[in-house]
């Protein structure tokens, strides 16, 4: 018995349960003509209590049963008589553990097609004493919370209480999964902080972390300075792309909210939150294939000589255009908010639409406005596949558009790719950059809060 017909048992037995515990509240109002609660909620109490448990002990033992037959395997003598190289032995039971599930017919090592049945065994069997445990688990419950069924029993209390358990749970799955992310950055950036000083990595203006560490450098090269890459990000992210999103986001939300036709804006906003959801990797294509090249030929039309094919600036357009839905959907939101009172009373004291725009609606709609502009920001300098296909590689302190620049972002991806030794202050320095730039985005998304908070105007 695997672990996904025990799965399948326990969702039958808790609908089986719900199912008697219907009829079985529906026949004490039927003798008794009064119940607490619906035969619905007695259901449904006693269905909750027959499957989430047995759930939960199977989510938990899956886990736990791998490691159980990790170590099943490795006691027995083909296990022993393993290579202690701990890489090739991971190599080699993890082509066992692939031959015994029938996802591959041999291993490259001769080791995993021996132990592949020892696999198959062991598997076998703490799935079936998990099954068994998670079965007996169902049924007990079920039977416990079926004598709890009588006349003044208030099941619907009990049901809202295992909805609140599960809405606690998922809060609290984010915020670990939060502070799991925040704590692994933060122990691997100490582990590189204390290879080179914080110091040179916030301040140094020279990235060049392929540069080898000697050992008589204690552990600095001066090739750690992450002053262009941040330098890039702004420059790419909060300056060109901006530019380009914050006019047309904002424009499209008036013309959108203002001068519209009805018919048009249910076509028009549509299409326009189309951009959000058009993959990073096509922008990346567009911006490479067709927006670097023009922007290449015309800083050389121009007298640039140093354009080049991979430039901040098509990098910047292109991301501009990605993140125009971010601010135009705000800015939409924010100015519909605003009560059509306030515009006519602004119209009636002989103001024009567009002074209307101007002076009343866009500053009472402004906190949501800037909150969402903050939040492009954010999104616009975690971007990656833009500026890895457009922007270049090269961490160059440069206020020139023509030029290649690289990002945090991109820097992360080149640390990480491909096989990398965790002990390096080079493949360190990647969790360092992500730390950073997750303070700067929090930090980012703190202040539109903060913004939006503060100055949301609440109408009747």
């Amino acid at each position: 018995m695997n672990l996904m017909i025990a799965l399948v048992a326990v969702l039958v037995i808790a609908a089986a349960a719900g199912l008697f515990a219907r009829r079985r509240a529906a026949s004490l109002r039927t003798s008794s003509g009064r119940l607490n609660s619906l035969p619905n909620y007695h259901a449904l109490y006693i269905a909750l209590w027959a499957a989430l448990p047995a759930l939960a002990f199977l989510a938990i033992w899956t886990p736990v049963q791998n490691g159980l037959v990790d170590q099943a395997v490795l006691a027995s003598p083909q296990g022993q008589a393993l290579p202690a190289f701990e890489m090739q032995r991971d190599t080699i039971l993890t082509e066992a553990r692939e031959i015994a599930a029938g996802t591959r017919e041999a291993g490259f090592n001769p080791e995993s097609t021996g132990l592949a049945p020892l696999y198959k065994a062991a598997s076998a069997r703490y799935a079936t004493i998990g099954s068994v445990v998670a079965i007996v688990i169902a049924l007990a419950l079920a039977a416990l919370a079926m004598g709890r069924i009588k006349i003044d029993f208030r099941a619907r209390t009990g049901v809202e209480r295992w909805v609140m358990g599960l809405l606690v749970a998922a809060s609290l799955i984010a915020i670990l999964t939060t502070l799991g992310i925040v704590l692994s950055l933060l122990f691997e950036s100490l582990r590189f902080f204390n290879l080179v000083s914080p110091t040179e990595f916030l301040f140094g203006t020279t990235w060049s972390p392929q540069t080898a560490l000697r050992a008589d450098q204690a552990g600095s090269s001066g090739a750690f300075g992450s002053i262009p890459l941040f330098w890039g990000t702004a420059f790419i992210g909060a300056i060109i792309a901006m530019i380009v999103a914050i006019p047309l986001g904002l424009m499209s939300a008036i013309y959108l909210t203002q001068y519209a036709p009805a018919k048009a804006r249910a076509w028009l906003k549509p299409i326009l939150e189309i951009l959000a959801g058009v993959p990073t990797v096509v922008y990346g294509y567009f911006a490479a294939l067709t927006v670097a090249p023009m922007i290449r030929d015309l800083g050389l039309s121009l007298g640039i000589s140093s354009a080049s094919s991979e430039s901040a600036l098509a990098a910047g357009l292109v991301m501009g255009i990605m993140i125009i839905p971010f601010v135009s959907s705000m800015a939409d939101d924010s100015i519909a908010a605003v009560p059509q009172a306030m515009r006519d009373g602004s119209l009636a004291l002989g103001a024009t639409k567009s002074e209307t725009i101007k002076k009343v609606v866009l500053p009472a709609a402004l906190p949501g406005v800037v909150g969402g502009v903050l939040l492009a920001v954010s999104r616009a300098i975690g971007e990656t596949m833009i500026v890895v296909m457009a922007a270049g590689l090269a961490a160059n302190m440069t206020a020139n558009p023509f030029e290649s620049v690289t990002t945090v972002t991109t820097q992360i991806v080149q640390l990480l790719t491909g096989d990398q030794e965790f002990d390096s202050a080079k493949t360190l320095a990647a969790f360092a950059l992500g730390l950073a730039l997750f303070l700067i985005t929090l930090v980012l998304n703190l202040i539109a809060l903060v913004v939006v908070r503060r100055y949301r105007e609440a109408y009747e």
